[in-house]
């Protein structure tokens, strides 16, 4: 199945994690985390709208980390009930 992140798919079983940005980056690991994955060109913005999730996913063993305007419970919900296509 794939998951729509709000101007990219990614394919759900790829997928480590989904995490909010006003929760998470609150955090200095989160925070250190993101600037890591940008400044080693495994960051992905996947749409010019206010970002609000961060998704976590490896793709043929390398790591990507997608910014997404798309709020993680309504991913969430996408990947519990296969509606991500």
């Amino acid at each position: 199945m794939m998951l729509d992140l709000g101007g990219a798919l990614v394919r759900a079983h790829d997928i480590l994690g989904v995490f909010d940005l006003d929760n998470t980056t609150v955090m200095r690991d989160s925070r250190d985390y993101l600037s890591a994955a940008e400044k080693g060109g495994d960051a992905v913005t996947v749409s010019y709208e206010l970002p609000r999730t961060f998704v976590v996913a490896v793709e043929n063993g390398k790591r990507r980390v997608y910014i997404s305007p798309v709020l993680s419970g309504t991913l969430l919900k996408r990947i519990k009930t296969g509606f991500g296509e």
